[in-house]
């Protein structure tokens, strides 16, 4: 268990932390991006969160000066294209003071290391590091030494790979957690993996492990939160039809609403692991729990026998099913006619079990 934000726990029996990851889906306008952070305030997500890049040290001249002719393309350059979705430092300061006035935890993935040097000085409350910089070695170093929280996605990258990422940042910074993921966009059910979950879980019982998914629909990730996700952090849009590679991977307002109300039910419907008789369980009982009768009519001072007993719903209550084999044997104190429930007052000598 981690805090991940002030105030804000993860892991053990804290409630799901639900980042609505805005990415680059905001179209480089900044007042879409701001609807988009009262969206995810609005539908119950935990945190809104962005992408941050200084381009030049994300990619290098010829990255940046490739042809880019896409459908979903801002520019007749990468470059270009990048550069129309990049928000200034001035204009992450507003959002993140925006995000800080409505109510909703504010953070962007640090594409590299000088955004990690803003995101620092932003203040963010963590640091996500994106599948693309989890075998970014000296970059992981660097960013635990800041002393942040770190959510660490694992896209594109293997067990031995998760097992060198934990080595070099839990001894620096203890406070991290891992998300199973898989970097395809929208990704199919059978490249989902969730048993990865269950896996990262055995590996690394100290941190908390969570779910970054890109497939369509809310079920999987429901389902990532009943294998015990933590996090769970899923691309957002106001609207799939728009221009850019992510809109289709990512929920709408209605979807992502869905996603956060199903993620809660499954939370209150994992409950306790003790298994009993529970009180809401008790009128049915009553009315339909059954109980030992006798088959045949049973004179007064018989030993029981299993051939004078059978199960119904009797009235009154008597010994239960699971009693039956213990009445074997015991002398009645009366007679009992057939079709009748045998209750404690029948039979001699009787002991009260006290189940465990």
């Amino acid at each position: 268990e981690i805090e991940l934000c002030p105030g804000r726990r993860v892991g053990g029996d804290q409630p799901c932390f639900i980042i609505a990851e805005i990415g680059q889906n905001h179209q480089g306008d900044l007042d879409i991006a701001k609807r988009m952070i009262r969206m995810a305030k609005e539908c119950g997500a935990d945190c809104a969160k962005f992408q941050k890049s200084e381009l030049e040290y994300k990619f290098n001249k010829k990255a940046l000066e490739r042809p880019y002719t896409s459908k979903h393309s801002w520019g007749k350059t990468y470059g270009e294209h990048k550069r129309h979705l990049e928000f200034s430092h001035d204009e992450y300061r507003e959002l993140k003071k925006y995000a800080e006035e409505i109510g909703i935890f504010f953070t962007a993935s640090g594409m590299d290391e000088m955004a990690v040097e803003f995101l620092h000085e932003l203040d963010v409350p963590f640091f996500k590091v994106g599948s693309g910089d989890t075998n970014n070695f000296p970059y992981l170093e660097k960013t635990a030494k800041k002393g942040r929280p770190m959510v660490i996605s694992s896209g594109m990258q293997s067990m031995n790979t998760m097992h060198q990422v934990y080595q070099i940042v839990k001894p620096i910074n203890p406070n991290f957690c891992f998300l199973q993921c898989t970097s395809a966009y929208p990704l199919q059910p059978e490249d989902v993996n969730l048993r990865v979950i269950s896996a990262y879980q055995s590996a690394f019982p100290d941190i908390p492990i969570g779910y970054s998914g890109h497939e369509t629909g809310i079920a999987i990730s429901v389902a990532a939160v009943a294998m015990g996700a933590k996090v769970v952090e899923r691309h957002v849009t106001l609207d799939k039809t728009w221009k850019g590679s992510d809109h289709q991977a990512s929920l709408e307002p209605d979807e992502l609403v869905e996603l956060v109300k199903a993620i809660r039910t499954v939370e209150k419907a994992m409950g306790s692991p003790i298994k009993q008789l529970l009180p809401c369980e008790m009128a049915c009982n009553e009315k339909l729990g059954k109980s030992v009768v006798a088959k045949v009519a049973i004179p007064e001072g018989a030993v029981l026998t299993l051939d004078m007993l059978t199960v119904k719903v009797g009235e009154p209550k008597g010994f239960p099913p699971e009693s039956i084999f213990d009445l074997v044997g015991q002398k009645v104190k009366k007679s009992i006619e057939e079709d009748e429930t045998i209750t404690e007052q029948v039979v001699e000598n009787h002991v009260k079990k006290v189940k465990c």
